[in-house]
């Protein structure tokens, strides 16, 4: 293995396809940190501390299984700088298509050139969550559809009360 791997993203909400890049960052990595991008022009559906207890709940137990280290946190600068003060040596990225490679690799070269000795590692999201993305539950979500087969239950349930709520 290989140290520490930061999985940044929003995770507003923590969806399926998450979980699966987590079963893969689990692997390559002796700890794995997810980072939650707060960005102040974006109005989250959760707040951080929201979507760190739905993260907890949904990959500690994945972590705990494979024996990694895990932990979630906040960022709100560079990606980069944030992994530098975790102490990681990898960035891991869910690619679900040839658009979002586009976009990775786009990244992946802004990331090492301003931090070579930062390694951004690809998984690609399997057949059973690759259609699955976070604006899309959302938008599923307010609109009244269910997306218990995109998200875990208890996000589900959330995300039922969060929309109830208004």
């Amino acid at each position: 293995m290989a140290g520490v791997a930061i999985y940044a993203g929003s995770f507003d909400p923590v969806t399926n396809g998450h979980i699966d890049v987590m079963r893969g960052a689990v692997l390559v990595a002796d700890k794995v940190v997810i980072a939650i991008g707060i960005h102040p022009g974006k109005t989250p559906l959760f707040t951080a501390q929201e979507r760190a207890v739905m993260l907890h709940e949904e990959c500690a137990p994945i972590a705990a299984a494979a024996g990694v280290a895990f932990e979630v946190t906040t960022f709100d600068d560079l990606v980069v700088s944030a992994a530098r003060r975790l102490g990681a040596s990898l960035l891991i990225r869910g690619v679900r298509d040839g658009t979002d490679l586009d976009y990775e690799m786009q990244m992946a070269g802004m990331n090492d050139a301003m931090a070579p000795d930062i390694q951004t590692v690809f998984l690609p999201a399997s057949s059973r969550t690759r259609h699955i993305t976070a604006t899309l539950v959302r938008q599923i979500a307010r609109m009244g559809g269910d997306v218990s087969q995109f998200v875990p239950g208890r996000v589900a349930q959330r995300l039922r009360e969060r929309i109830a709520a208004g």
